[in-house]
């Protein structure tokens, strides 16, 4: 059962898993979560409906009811979790993975991530080791009906955005079901149908590759910024008027425009390891305080919830917001994010000129490795940079990251494969590169 990882269950359907586990992993789930109800939504890919009807059945056979949302996007299972006090929820999704992937979120009471180390791991030790039992009295499949409730909530971030030329990418993905009804008819939108077998590119925004119809559109409409979301919209990227992709850690600071500055939130702003320095420099100089924190859902939406804080993003495009039960919304970063745009176009500064402002440091972006002792090459690392010269900061959490005075680095290991994942950044480009030399050359004796 390969498919239980970290943060969710996923994998490739039919050789990580199969539907007598989808099965299962229903059966079990409302004892897991003491509940006797449990809200499903799902994406659009191809081997999606038979998992809906194998997970329905495992949690009717429990003897708990189905509420059934349809085709959603991972953030309205998150909010009607919350709102309407679900103890148990399950997206059927594989998120951003290719089109035979698939797979299922777990969130619990307020919306609350279920990882491994929270849940799924009870629950993949019952799917192995516990027996079938149905109960006598079977529960039912409700039909849940929630789109207008949700777009009543959204509009609550709507503003007159219409001074900006915008394309948006919808990557054949569950964004598709809301964007038109949220930003109405003047983007330009690339492959907005809904298919699962994503003929036009792979929904992972990270990967350059995926990006280049937006690129190439924005630069051919001269748009002041393109707008990409991931296959089940809990993601959210951009690119500015000269179709440059900007690294989505750096729209954290971007929102602080909205949340500080217009609103006037109080509370810090969570980021994760990987994220730039220019974040908080930035955020700092709006008066609030940024707390650094682990890669993922898991571990972000808890840390915002525990610190109450006010908002805060990844750089993989999640974006947090303590007004959305402290988890993540593609759609509302989107519509924040173009209306602080919007408000920099009537003073004259583009999107590029904002992040401009932002952006301070030469960065590396994420280097993946082949290696399989990772933890020797994480402290090999440690050993011969903190010899060369002495930290200002070390944190030993999702690996390390260590901060000098003129660059830092991120080194961590992947949960689900052989890959040390290293990100770096430096007062300029020279230094850079003399740090990532310095490293590569340590890392060579590790890579497989």
């Amino acid at each position: 059962m390969g498919a239980f990882k970290a943060y969710d269950f996923r994998g490739i359907f039919g050789r990580d898993f199969d539907l007598d586990t989808v099965y299962k992993f229903g059966f079990f789930l409302p004892s897991l979560l003491n509940t006797n109800k449990v809200l499903v939504g799902r994406d659009m890919r191809l081997s999606t409906p038979q998992m809906f009807e194998s997970l329905s059945k495992g949690i009717t056979d429990a003897g708990a009811d189905v509420y059934d949302m349809g085709m959603t996007t991972t953030p309205m299972v998150y909010y009607f979790t919350a709102q309407h006090h679900f103890d148990a929820s399950v997206m059927i999704t594989a998120s951003h993975n290719p089109k035979e992937h698939n797979g299922m979120k777990v969130s619990r009471a307020n919306a609350l991530p279920v990882g491994f180390d929270t849940g799924l791991g009870e629950l993949e030790r019952r799917i192995r080791e516990e027996q079938i039992i149905p109960a006598a009295n079977k529960g039912k499949v409700i039909e849940y009906n929630v789109k207008e409730e949700y777009l009543a909530f959204q509009s609550r971030y709507h503003h007159d955005i219409s001074n900006l030329n915008i394309v948006m990418d919808c990557s054949n993905g569950m964004a598709s079901i809301l964007v038109k009804e949220i930003f109405g008819e003047q983007p330009i939108y690339l492959f907005d149908n809904l298919d699962g077998t994503f003929p036009n590119h792979e929904a992972n925004p990270l990967e350059a590759e995926n990006v280049v119809a937006l690129q190439e559109k924005v630069k051919a409409c001269k748009a002041d910024i393109g707008v990409i979301f991931d296959g089940d919209a809990d993601r959210v990227m951009f690119v500015d008027e000269n179709g440059d992709f900007i690294a989505p850690d750096l729209m954290i600071a971007v929102l602080g425009h909205y949340f500080i500055e217009e609103k006037g939130y109080q509370g810090k702003v969570i980021q994760d390891i990987r994220t730039s320095k220019s974040v908080a420099e930035y955020i700092e100089k709006m008066g609030r305080e940024m707390e650094i924190w682990r890669v993922g859902r898991a571990y972000a939406a808890l840390k915002l919830r525990e610190i109450d804080g006010a908002f805060g993003g990844e750089f993989a495009g999640h974006y947090y917001f303590r007004d959305f039960f402290y988890s993540d919304s593609a759609m509302i970063a989107a519509q924040v994010i173009l209306h602080v745009c919007s408000e920099m176009k009537k003073q004259g500064i583009s999107v590029s000129q904002l992040i401009k402002r932002i952006k301070q440091y030469a960065n590396s972006g994420e280097i993946n490795f082949t290696i399989q002792d990772k933890k020797g090459a994480m402290e090999a690392i440690k050993e011969a940079c903190c010899a060369e010269e002495v930290p200002t900061k070390i944190m030993g959490f999702d690996g390390y990251r260590i901060e000098f005075n003129d660059w830092w680095f991120n080194v961590r290991p992947s949960n689900t494969e052989p890959y040390l994942r290293l990100l770096m950044e430096a007062r300029d480009e020279a230094l850079l590169q003399e740090k990532l030399t310095f490293i590569k050359s340590i890392l060579k004796n590790y890579i497989c």
